[in-house]
Formats: structure tokens, C-alpha cells, sequence
């Protein structure tokens, strides 16, 4: 009996250290915050005539197609010998079809350009959270006031899901260089234009709700 007593003595300790272990939260604002990462996918493409060679435009409609090229996504040119002037266009041509633009500066990529080609490169972002959902620490033996280890990861994890351009999680969104007040004011004369429900005569009930 002894014995046992002295084992349970020396695993006390322990036992309450497990229960506060995990993630420490001391504040209001959440330690699991959105976490932006980039990824760059690049392809050559055969350059004739400073053109696209026949075909290659529709070789890149088609990656782009794969790629599920959309809002967000960065895509640039990589041409250092300037050996296709007129294949900007024709890259540019398939990039308008998906509501995107060419965009300045090219990411710096692993492999050089081979001669008689160009290089497109899309720039992709995504937003996560790590380590989330957090459960590791036991709140019921917290003693030091901690927030729970799984705060903030839900609101955070959806605005991650959710939001268009993961980038705007890092620079934020510039305002509109001009804006249109015309358009502004719409939504609100309608509103005020709108006849009310309770201005036509109020129609009595027959018995039998005929």
C-alpha cells in the first residue's frame, strides 16, 4: 500500500502539468491567425516570328483551363532575351478571357528560359490556418487564466475560406481611385422610391378565409 501511495504522490505532479499543457493564450486576440502562402506554376511556351509558334496559344488556354485560372491569381511574363514582343499579346489575349491582366515583374524561377521561348508564370496565394482546430489544452485544469487553445479558430478559418484575394489579407484592399455616386445612390433611391406595403386599401376577411 505503501508503494502504491508513493506512486500516486509522484504522479500528481505530473498529471496537473498534462492538464495544463498545450496551447497558451493569454490575451483576446487569437494565436491562430490566417497565414498566407504563395505558390508560383510556370510553363514554356515555343516562340516564332516573335509570336507564339502555332498551337502554343491554345496549349496555354488549355493548361490555364486545368490551372482553374481565376480572381486572385497573378500572371506574368518571363521573356529576359525579349524574344517574343508579339507573343505578350497573344499570351495576353487568353489571360482576358478569364477577367485577368497581365501583371508587372515576374517571380524569380528555378529553371532558366530556354532559347526560342517565353515563360508564363501564375502566381497563386492561399490563406490557412495552421493547427487548427486546437484542442491541447484542458481547460476544466487551467489555473492560468488562459483563453481556450481552440479560440479564434473558427472565425478565422472561414475569413481564410472565404476571402477572394488571400493577398488582401496581407496589404489590405486600396480604395477606388474616383468614385461614382451615381452608383452609390441607387440602392438608396429605390429604397425611397419604393411604394410602402400598407399604402393600398386593407381588404376585409370573409368568414371561411374566402
Amino acid at each position: 500500500m505503501m508503494t502504491k501511495s508513493i506512486l500516486l504522490a509522484s504522479l500528481m505532479p505530473a498529471l496537473l502539468l498534462g492538464g495544463c499543457m498545450g496551447t497558451e493564450n493569454r490575451g483576446l486576440e487569437s494565436v491562430h491567425q490566417p497565414v498566407v502562402s504563395r505558390s508560383d506554376y510556370a510553363i514554356d511556351l515555343g516562340v516564332s516570328g516573335g509570336a507564339l509558334a502555332a498551337g502554343e496559344q491554345q496549349r496555354l488556354a488549355g493548361w490555364m483551363n486545368a490551372m482553374r485560372l481565376g480572381y486572385g491569381d497573378r500572371v506574368a511574363i518571363d521573356d529576359p532575351a525579349g524574344e517574343g514582343p508579339a507573343a505578350h499579346g497573344d499570351v495576353a489575349a487568353v489571360v482576358a478571357t478569364y477577367g485577368l491582366l497581365l501583371s508587372d515583374g515576374t517571380p524569380v524561377t528555378p529553371a532558366a528560359v530556354t532559347p526560342g521561348s517565353i515563360r508564363v508564370v501564375v502566381s497563386r496565394t492561399r490563406a490557412q490556418v495552421p493547427r487548427c482546430p486546437d484542442q491541447s489544452r484542458d481547460s476544466t485544469n487551467d489555473f492560468e487564466a488562459h483563453t481556450s487553445s481552440n479560440f479564434g479558430c473558427a472565425i478565422n478559418s472561414n475569413l481564410a475560406a472565404m476571402i477572394a484575394n488571400p493577398n488582401d489579407l496581407v496589404r489590405g484592399k486600396e480604395g477606388a481611385e474616383t468614385i461614382d455616386t451615381a452608383a452609390s445612390y441607387k440602392a438608396v433611391d429605390t429604397y425611397r422610391k419604393k411604394v410602402p406595403t400598407g399604402a393600398g386599401a386593407l381588404v376585409a376577411a370573409t368568414p371561411g378565409g374566402k
